[in-house]
């Protein structure tokens, strides 16, 4: 019996518990991560941020990302183990992530889990990085249930997605061009703010006011997606104006007012999409559900509509790789083929 067999022999055993082990791998950009999981249990979720490193550059280089978590993995594996208080040995299954992501930094994870579950002749299953992000409130609310509404909002992803099931994620809404977290960081460097620019925004806006015009796409329109590029232009079209006529920019009140609207659009989209859907739980996912400004406005807009909010913890938002682990668990109950050994990465999932 060759490796795949085996796998999957094991994987159907491990489909009628819910106790295993799942030691899980996320390096799609520039956290590396591990992560030890048991059903819907965090026993250790290890990660190594470089944002310190690429704050010079103001955005993220691959290539010094591959490098970083190449230097970087090993160390968290034994750490990650060290505080689940197991071994390798104890591990059922080997979870990671596959795409989306910077193609590098992606490769990094794939292939030291591959090599690691041929190793020890562990089942290994694949994961999308999306899919982790949505599978993160399943950690946060042990309670959630199929089906749900999830807006999910990161920096290189925006959507709203119907969540039938883990093999089932339908997809309600999305961005026309920019993501929104894409769109912060864009933001943040037209007004000199550091890397990255989400945080830097959210401080920045608590001394502004949401006085600056800019647009709202869509409006009016019977649509569910969302489109960032227009409100990125205004914004550097507007600083750009001052600065040509000498007037000082004032960048508490950009801050703020790009926030109201990039949230806004967020939180009156998944609204309008649980109440035509008739859903009552809405689950917020990815970098920018840490966002302050959202989670306030989705929480209170959710109670005037009668709509469960979910929020996760804010480490739970950005990249981990817990919700690698988790979605692995989901994937494995519903019975999806584990990974073969020829798993690539796929920067474009």
């Amino acid at each position: 019996m060759g490796y795949i067999e085996r796998a999957k022999e094991k994987l159907d055993a491990l489909r009628k518990r819910d106790d295993y082990y799942i030691l899980a791998f996320e390096s799609s950009c520039d956290e590396t991560a591990v992560a030890v999981v048991r059903g819907r249990e965090i026993l250790a979720n290890e990660i190594n941020s470089q944002i310190e490193i690429h704050k010079r550059f103001g955005g993220v280089v691959p290539e010094i990302a591959s490098r970083n978590h190449i230097l970087a993995i090993d160390a968290l594996v034994e750490e990650a183990l060290t505080k689940a208080n197991i071994t390798l040995d104890d591990v059922d299954v080997l979870a990671v992530t596959y795409g989306a992501g910077l193609l590098g930094a992606l490769l990094v994870g794939v292939s030291y889990a591959k090599a690691l579950a041929y190793a020890t002749d562990k089942p290994l299953v694949g994961i999308n990085h999306i899919k982790g992000h949505v599978c993160a409130n399943f950690l946060a609310h042990p309670d959630l249930k199929f089906p749900f509404l999830c807006l999910l909002a990161s920096g290189g992803h925006t959507e709203i997605l119907d969540v039938r099931s883990y093999a089932d994620m339908r997809v309600l809404g999305q961005t026309a061009d920019d993501a929104a977290g894409e769109a912060f960081d864009k933001v943040a460097r037209v007004l000199g703010l550091p890397y990255p620019g989400g945080p830097q925004i959210e401080a920045c806006a608590k001394g502004g006011k949401d006085c600056v015009k800019l647009p709202r796409p869509f409006k009016g329109e019977k649509t569910f997606d969302f489109s960032y590029s227009g409100i990125k232009t205004a914004v550097i079209n507007y600083v750009h104006t001052c600065e040509q006529k000498g007037v000082l920019v004032n960048k508490q009140d950009v801050a703020a007012s790009f926030q109201a609207r990039a949230t806004g659009m967020l939180v009156e989209n998944a609204i309008k999409a649980a109440r035509k859907l008739g859903e009552k739980t809405i689950a917020v996912a990815g970098g920018v559900g840490a966002n302050g400004a959202l989670r306030e406005s989705i929480e209170k807009e959710g109670k005037k509509q009668g709509i469960r909010v979910l929020l996760p913890p804010k480490y739970l938002c950005t990249d981990n790789a817990a919700m690698i682990g988790e979605a692995a668990f989901f994937a494995i109950q519903e019975g999806l083929e584990n990974a073969p050994l020829s798993l690539d990465a796929d920067a474009d999932l």
